[in-house]
């Protein structure tokens, strides 16, 4: 029987001619910012957005893809990616105008004064800018999430290639509007104060562990397509997969959330006097009066 890590299980996919295309413009945009800004780089925000690609890509275009056909816990490591992995580290490295740069100089003019000014694009403006309220992010975000891992949407997913890509963009998209809302992402910024992204992301995190837990103690397997499968890799059982997939979830699934969680912590009691006097006035209140 060939390994699923054959170069025959390497699936060649349209998000890998996707992700060529935007790290090509990415790459473009970089090389014209270097010669303006007299070689000013931004290595740090280089790295965060290629890495993001590289989720991607593990995601849709690696041996994981037809592995998740055939284990649970393989499809939910997909669903990890595209929900926490990528969408955060490519909203960090801020790459908007960076893509938009390298596209021809009239096509931005027609574009941009399409959106930006003509009267029937109200409605699309109405709705960007709905969807960058944090509480519509944040609904958006965990309501698509659980919904699409509901037993009948889930099997769905598995019998129409069709279906099962759109969860995924899905699970992107929305995963960008989600870390946009904690994140600074020039020329976008993050609405939130530093205690209120922590306490986004940790109700973002909790919605996730509900999951987690309600597919570790489930006492049978919830999805027919997986159950019903004759065999799965490493002779594993459904149910054992089952709660696999609820350790990813769990697990590497909060390791993205977790860091934030600990950052917008560390940002909101360190740089700002005000937040370090309401700490100690919790302990001190005679601190508060002074």
């Amino acid at each position: 029987m060939p390994s699923v890590w054959s170069s025959a299980a390497w699936p060649v996919e349209p998000p890998l001619f996707v992700v060529v295309l935007v790290a090509a413009l990415y790459w473009s945009g970089g090389r014209r910012r270097v010669s303006v800004r007299r070689g000013v780089a931004r290595p740090a925000k280089n790295v965060s957005f290629y890495l993001g690609l590289l989720a991607i890509l593990v995601a849709l275009d690696s041996p994981l893809d037809p592995l998740a056909d055939t284990l649970f816990a393989a499809h939910m490591a997909q669903h990890v990616l595209l929900l926490t992995v990528a969408p955060a580290l490519i909203v960090l490295a801020a790459p908007w105008t960076q893509i938009w740069q390298p596209l021809p100089l009239g096509l931005r003019r027609t574009v941009a004064k399409a959106i930006v000014v003509h009267p029937r694009a109200r409605p699309l403006r109405a709705t960007a800018h709905a969807l960058g309220q944090p509480v519509v992010a944040w609904v958006l975000f965990n309501v698509n999430m659980l919904l699409w891992h509901l037993p009948a949407l889930y099997d769905l997913t598995l019998r129409s290639q069709a279906v099962h890509e759109l969860e995924h963009a899905l699970f992107f998209f929305t995963g960008l509007l989600f870390w946009a809302q904690v994140f600074d992402s020039v020329p976008f910024r993050a609405r939130l104060s530093w205690l209120w992204r922590a306490a986004y992301t940790t109700t973002g995190m909790l919605v996730g562990w509900v999951l987690a837990v309600v597919l570790a103690f489930a006492p049978t397997p919830l999805y027919h397509a997986y159950a019903s499968l004759p065999s799965r890799p490493g002779g594993i059982s459904a149910l054992a997969d089952q709660q696999v997939a609820a350790g990813v979830m769990w697990v590497p699934g909060s390791l993205v959330y977790t860091v934030a969680i600990l950052v917008f912590f560390y940002r909101w009691l360190g740089p700002e006097p005000e937040n370090r006097r309401a700490v100690m006035a919790a302990f001190d209140p005679s601190i508060g009066g002074a």
